[in-house]
């Protein structure tokens, strides 16, 4: 069993920056892929960053390339997302994630993952 929570949301005005962390309770995660997705008011759940464990391969949402990135510190297992330049469409609930496979076919469908976290809410004020 896998456990993910995540922390490091809170309000931050628009053209800010925050960093997101998700802590996941097992030992190692060779073979795994972790992912961040959001889901917005109203919205569906959308993919919006993931990384494999081991080799690093990262992958990212064309809407959020270049303000956000994606990064996992095997020592504390933790899996960070930096937000850059914060707008107002990025609020949402932002989620945690892991599935057991590393096929990058699989990073940005939500039913490719297996475990999820509680979710951090990121609310952008203009």
């Amino acid at each position: 069993q896998v456990q993910l929570v995540e922390s490091g949301g809170g309000l931050v005005q628009a053209g800010g920056s925050l960093r997101l962390s998700c802590a996941a309770s097992r030992s190692t995660f060779i073979g795994y892929t972790l992912g961040w997705f959001r889901q917005a008011p109203g919205k569906e759940r959308e993919f919006v960053a993931a990384i494999t464990w081991s080799g690093g391969r990262t992958s990212y949402a064309d809407s959020v390339k270049g303000r956000l990135t994606i990064s996992r510190d095997k020592a504390k297992n933790t899996i960070d997302l930096q937000v850059d330049s914060l707008k107002p469409e990025d609020t949402a609930v932002y989620y945690c994630a892991a599935q057991t496979g590393t096929l990058p076919s699989t990073f940005s469908r939500a039913r490719s993952y297996d475990y999820w976290g509680q979710g951090t809410q990121v609310t952008v004020s203009s």
